[in-house]
């Protein structure tokens, strides 16, 4: 199918649904997921976001402020921080417990509020070549992914956001604080908070697709390939190793390899 078809497939099967609560994470997918399904459904849509200590603030924060500039009915599911107990062991599998316990809460709020609706996700078409065990409690929980459905991949939904008015149609991809920590290593909110500030910081110096595994006192820095010469600068050297020893790391490594999606997966496939 083309570009054009994979769209009007996707507003054929929001119509199908007609009624729609969509997973809302702040991430690209996510969003032109939202405001898509608001052009076609109008108030026959909502959108619900999951607030808990493995999830960013600022992408909360975002979903908040596009949900209130479009007229959006939107819904901030608290979870406290008992939710981690769950996955603190950080098995292979944490994706799979956190999404069953993420999406299993959100479920029970937006029925109250939304009883009818098709739960909604923004898994697309290349989400499925990556190591998401997540995508097994999806399946389990009867969550349904339209932009998948409809075959839309990451480049064809930026494009589609771009068109529809996102502003953040070129962000980087994000992930779950959690994935910056090794399989095996405790998951804690202090180890959450920490890798949060560190990447902010970076972020502050240019690097927008930028992760920060957590290795107890080491952080590793994986930043995109084509900017890994920066580090050549012994000044911007000392500046990054100050910043994550700010942030309670005792030592600070550039990743030579460069970011990739999922680098930690490579232990477990």
């Amino acid at each position: 199918m083309t570009y054009e078809e994979k769209l009007l497939r996707l507003e054929e099967i929001l119509k199908e649904y007609e009624e729609v609560a969509v997973a809302f994470s702040g991430g690209v997918d996510s969003t032109f997921l939202v405001l898509f399904a608001h052009k076609v459904l109008g108030d026959n849509m909502v959108a619900a976001t999951a607030e808990a200590a493995n999830f960013a603030p600022d992408e909360i924060e975002y979903a908040q402020k596009l949900c209130r500039e479009n007229g959006i009915r939107h819904y901030v599911i608290e979870l406290d921080d008992s939710i981690l107990e769950a996955f603190a062991d950080n098995p292979p599998d944490r994706c799979y417990i956190c999404k069953r316990l993420v999406f299993g809460r959100m479920m029970a709020q937006i029925r109250h509020h939304f009883p009818h609706a098709v739960i909604v996700d923004g898994t697309n078409v290349d989400d499925m070549q990556d190591y998401r065990p997540g995508r097994k409690a999806l399946e389990e929980l009867e969550i349904a992914s339209p932009l998948k459905e409809a075959g839309l991949t990451k480049d064809e939904i930026r494009r589609g956001l771009k068109e529809i008015g996102g502003e953040i149609w070129n962000k980087p991809a994000f992930a779950c604080l959690a994935s910056r920590i090794p399989f095996g290593e405790k998951i804690t909110v202090e180890k959450l908070k920490q890798i949060h500030k560190a990447e902010m910081q970076l972020r502050y110096l240019g690097f927008e697709q930028v992760r920060v595994r957590h290795h107890g006192s080491l952080a590793r820095i994986e930043v995109p390939a084509d900017q890994r010469i920066r580090f050549a600068d012994p000044e911007l050297m000392d500046h990054v190793n100050r910043l994550m020893k700010d942030c309670g790391f005792t030592f600070a490594a550039l990743d030579l390899a460069g970011y990739r999606m999922g680098s930690l997966n490579e232990e477990v496939l």
